[in-house]
């Protein structure tokens, strides 16, 4: 797919997994961070929460480029009904890798699509349940030991080395990575922004 004539895509986000999920969609894209604070904002319901981010982190973008496409998004894990964001800490990982251990979570991602000029606002919340499986605390430790766990939320990268802790999923697959691509690409068609044509994908950063 490429982007339309006079249409432009921009990534509100410095997300790498959003990037790669994009890029293997065949989008053509920018790549311009939100400088949205997200510790500011007030946690409320989690399908809300996620939607309130995504769309925040959107229009952040969205006011310098009012002629753009943008995209924003925004993921979180929850259990117990608490959210668990990126650890700080090995043995803050290790509390919610246990925690995760043997059981089922929800993983919520908020997506925004704005473009200013047109007066368009589209943002929807995808849900997807995962089960990992029971880990010993030596799969723990050694998985912790990794890099992988310390910028994802719930400790934890379904894509990565931590596609041995899940036992199943239901739902989105795409969902759980950061982006659900399947409601994103349906968007971004409804809306215009992407033909039908196949074309090559790329994405610059400024």
């Amino acid at each position: 797919m490429r982007n339309t004539p006079k249409s432009r895509l921009i990534l509100a986000s410095r997300s790498p997994r959003r990037k790669y999920l994009l890029k293997q969609a065949g989008l053509a894209f920018d790549v311009i961070p939100s400088t949205v604070d997200e510790n500011e904002i007030t946690v409320t319901e989690p399908d809300h929460y996620v939607r309130y981010l995504a769309e925040i982190k959107a229009r952040d973008v969205a006011e310098n480029y009012p002629s753009s496409w943008v995209l924003g998004a925004d993921t979180i894990v929850l259990i117990d009904g608490m959210i668990l964001g990126k650890p700080l800490c090995r043995d803050d990982a290790r509390k919610m890798l246990k925690r995760l251990s043997g059981r089922t979570h929800v993983v919520y991602t908020g997506f925004c699509l704005t473009c200013v000029d047109r007066g368009r606002l589209i943002s929807r919340t995808v849900s997807t349940n995962v089960r990992f499986k029971d880990l010993t605390d030596h799969e723990i430790d050694w998985y912790i030991h990794t890099p992988e766990p310390f910028d994802k939320a719930g400790a934890y990268a379904i894509q990565g080395l931590g596609t041995f802790l899940v036992k199943s999923i239901d739902g989105s697959y795409t969902n759980v990575v950061g982006l659900p691509v399947c409601e994103v690409i349906e968007t971004l068609l409804a809306e215009g922004v992407i033909g039908q044509t196949i074309g090559e994908a790329g994405y610059s950063e400024p």
